[in-house]
């Protein structure tokens, strides 16, 4: 049971990290245009800095799981 519990988890938190992936691209988007207002590319980059560490934390904790259902 606890191996069902941890490929669950494990393909829950790829799918956050992939989420985050995609939300880090298009920030970094919007942080790179030039037509876009200081502001709206400040913000962006903010957040695509926030987007890698969730981005991160999805990745590590979906690599736990994972070894965590092999066993």
């Amino acid at each position: 049971m606890e191996t069902v519990k941890n490929a669950a988890n494990y393909v829950s938190e790829s799918v956050q990290g992939g989420g985050a992936t995609a939300s880090k691209e298009a920030n970094k988007n919007v942080a790179k245009d030039n037509d876009a207002s200081l502001s709206s590319r400040a913000t962006a980059a903010k957040d695509a800095v926030v987007d890698k560490k969730d981005e991160t934390s999805h990745n590590t904790k979906a690599d736990v799981h994972k070894e965590a259902a092999k066993h």
